[in-house]
């Protein structure tokens, strides 16, 4: 045999002999749970996350977000996502994130019962926007975003990560509201601090499971809703219970946030952190577009509910009303004071600005 070709297959043999040797010892490696073990997938991050929506509505209000989040996410965490009361009462939620019974919340502030000062701003604080863009701008522009930090901050094992705007504040109820006469002894569904507020004008509040308020209302219970806007009512089925809608509004936009857990948040690397608030973003970005267009296009062609509104002069009242509570909430402490000074300095501006920014 050549020279040549002896040296070529000699190497072939010791390159295939010490491949056999190298398999072999990596069999007994993953037998005795040595190096090879190491080299297995890593196990993908997975949350609870609950939403204070119902199914109908959160296929609108985060679904489409936490589904992009999964699907860009390629494996590395899967956010499991919660409608209202699915897990636990919408009013322990916060206890529940804290404890890590749950990893995320979806919810205003007010409804969760976080326990900080500025809860009474989450949900609908009366008048203190009129349109859906006064929440971005007023967080991110005149200091919100800073203050929501620092009173989260001081809250034991929850982080809150951004707050965006949903839809107005209005009353759809079971007979019309003409004057403010007719809101005296309403038996309502609402908000913690609205309800607080709108019992000054004979307004009775009432708690109950989100999914419960239909059957309230058709068995009398309930007289109405202070929860949302029209295209909420639509979406959710209660127009089918409640035909009139009052177009007078005592919030132009639901402020609602994002939490977490800090534990759960920790165990996420920065880059799904990133992904994370990106869909978050994402999220208030399409609540904008489609409660605007729907609030317009439902009071005009929606075929359930018939509109009613109190007249200007007399709805006056309850907004002047408005400012002296919130006086009251500013006593409360140095913090809520300084929230309801920015209220009270952005819609001077915004009154100035005029039109678009505000009518008379």
């Amino acid at each position: 045999m050549e020279r040549r070709k002896f040296l070529a297959q000699a190497a072939l043999a010791a390159t295939a002999t010490s491949t056999a040797l190298l398999a072999g010892c990596g069999e007994k490696e993953e037998k005795s749970g040595g190096p090879a073990v190491q080299t297995a997938a890593k196990t993908a991050i997975k949350w609870r996350l609950q939403t204070y929506a119902g199914p109908a509505l959160a296929e609108h209000v985060i679904k489409p977000s936490i589904n992009a989040f999964n699907k860009v996410a390629n494996g590395e965490m899967v956010i499991e996502l919660y409608f209202a009361d699915q897990l636990v009462p919408t009013g322990e939620l916060f206890r529940a994130m804290q404890t890590g019974t749950i990893d995320a919340v979806q919810s205003d502030d007010d409804s969760i019962a976080a326990p900080t000062d500025i809860r009474v701003f989450g949900g609908y604080f009366p008048f203190a926007t009129r349109y859906s863009l006064d929440v971005p701008a007023l967080f991110h522009n005149y200091g919100l975003n800073e203050i929501w930090r620092e009173a989260y901050d001081e809250v034991e094992n929850v982080t809150w990560l951004s707050s965006g705007s949903w839809d107005p504040c209005h009353f759809n109820t079971v007979k019309p509201i003409n004057t403010l006469a007719d809101l005296k002894g309403l038996r309502i569904f609402t908000f913690p601090t609205a309800g607080k507020f709108l019992a000054r004008f004979g307004v009775v509040p009432v708690t109950l499971p989100w999914s419960d308020v239909p059957a309230a209302i058709q068995t009398g219970e309930l007289d109405g809703l202070a929860w949302s806007g029209i295209t909420e009512d639509y979406t959710v089925g209660w127009a089918d219970v409640t035909p009139y809608f009052l177009t007078n509004h005592i919030s132009g936009a639901w402020i609602g946030s994002y939490f977490v857990n800090d534990k759960s948040w920790e165990k996420v690397p920065e880059h799904l952190k990133t992904l994370y608030k990106l869909c978050i973003d994402s999220s208030h970005y399409y609540r904008q577009h489609w409660y605007w267009g729907g609030e317009a296009d439902l009071r005009v062609k929606g075929p359930k509910m018939k509109l009613t509104t109190i007249p200007a002069a007399e709805w006056a009242t309850v907004e002047n009303e408005a400012h002296q509570f919130w006086d009251e909430i500013a006593a409360t402490s140095p913090r809520c004071a300084k929230v309801v000074q920015i209220f009270r300095e952005y819609n001077d501006l915004m009154t100035k600005a005029g039109p678009p920014y505000r009518y008379a």
